[in-house]
């Protein structure tokens, strides 16, 4: 594929998310399926111990079953989740500067350093979603507090005003604090939303790799906030349209789904996880360099690499001396220095030099001359 760098606006960089989509759709796809495939297995295995726990009779600890599922697909989908993401980088970063990808090279690149990966993203979910565990927690244990100090059903029953005004207030203050948390994690989510793609291009580590998205998403965060926008609306239409079915059968059937159902749900959800999944990845990681290029030029960078030329390092600190067989032809022979001539235009202006030559080699001859007649007058 042709490799053409340069500053992209936002609608360049939307149709190159496209373009690079429709033509690498199956590499793309493909990486997202393995992720895909895993919480298909789990949730297919989930769906067949279920209706085996019915058959058998023992529906009381169906809710056993489902919590342990839950116990165990959380870390799962966070490890494979967090591997098909960065393995979409990869992907997209040798797509983008015309290098070959295949989904095997991909993740033979980044699982050496998926724990480096995993750590990254779990201190970016710290940091964007933890007012929103400290809200809800505070409001919880509200709840549950006030129920048990005042008889909350049995104010509620008596339709106690007092009670009511409590509660109105509490949640009011925590729907506003909800408000700002929200507010707080996207500015936060879009100041570390490159940090992915410069930890598996550049080999930085988890923070500084945090501390390198703050720097390259600068002045830029608008329109990433747009692209993560648009994107949401289409995965949410996506499942929207494949999952209505099963929705309103739900519904219907009072929230049982009968086995068939639920298989060919999880099938379609296998199918839109892996059609969306590298949607967000591939835009971040062309906003990952369009920031360098306009950052850092870093389209010059890369032609200078591909015609096999050095790039100076002009913060690498002063040339190192030159050893003493380098500066040999330049060096002066050993000895006390030579003495300041005193004409120096004369090393410089040879044809002056040369003419008062012939007076001053005549002169000898001249003087011997005249002795030689003055002593034949003598004589």
């Amino acid at each position: 594929m042709e490799c053409n760098l340069r500053p992209l606006t936002l609608g360049e960089i939307l149709d190159r998310t496209a373009q690079l989509y429709r033509t690498n759709f199956v590499l793309f796809a493909g990486i997202s399926a393995v992720y895909a495939g895993v919480l298909l297995v789990l949730n297919l295995l989930q769906i067949g111990l279920g209706e085996l726990f019915r058959v058998l009779h023992m529906t009381q600890q169906l809710q056993w079953l489902t919590l342990g599922f839950v116990a165990l697909i959380l870390p799962l989908m966070f490890i494979f989740a967090g591997a098909a993401v960065a393995a979409n980088n990869r992907a997209v970063a040798w797509v983008n500067l015309g290098q070959p990808a295949t989904i095997r090279s991909a993740y033979a690149s980044t699982l050496p350093r998926l724990g480096r990966y995993l750590w990254l993203m779990t201190i970016a979910a710290f940091v964007i979603y933890l007012p929103f565990v400290l809200i809800f927690t505070a409001y919880s244990v509200f709840l549950l507090g006030y129920a048990r100090s005042s008889g909350m059903a049995h104010a509620a029953a008596k339709s106690d005003p007092q009670a009511a005004i409590v509660i109105a207030l509490v949640t009011f203050a925590f729907l506003g604090l909800a408000l700002l948390a929200s507010v707080y994690a996207i500015l936060m989510a879009l100041r570390y939303s490159l940090a992915v793609p410069a930890s598996v291009v550049e080999d930085l580590k988890a923070r500084k790799a945090l501390r390198r998205s703050i720097e390259l998403s600068k002045g830029s965060r608008g329109r990433i906030f747009v692209l993560g926008l648009l994107i949401a609306v289409i995965q949410t239409g996506l499942v929207v349209v494949t999952q209505i079915f099963f929705i309103l059968a739900a519904i219907k059937q009072h929230g049982l789904l009968p086995a068939w159902a639920q298989v060919l749900q999880q099938i379609i959800g296998f199918l839109t996880n892996s059609f969306i999944g590298p949607m967000y990845a591939t835009g971040l990681t062309l906003f990952y360099y369009d920031q360098r290029i306009r950052k850092e030029g870093y389209d010059i960078e890369w032609m200078m690499e591909a015609a096999g030329l050095t790039v100076p390092a002009l913060a690498a600190g002063p040339a190192p001396a030159a050893t003493p067989a380098e500066a040999a032809p330049f060096a002066a022979p050993p000895g006390p220095p030579p003495e300041a001539h005193s004409e120096p235009a004369a090393d410089f202006a040879p044809a002056a030099h040369s003419e008062p030559e012939s007076p001053r080699a005549e002169e000898p001859r001249h003087s011997t001359d005249l002795t030689h007649a003055a002593s034949e007058e003598s004589l």
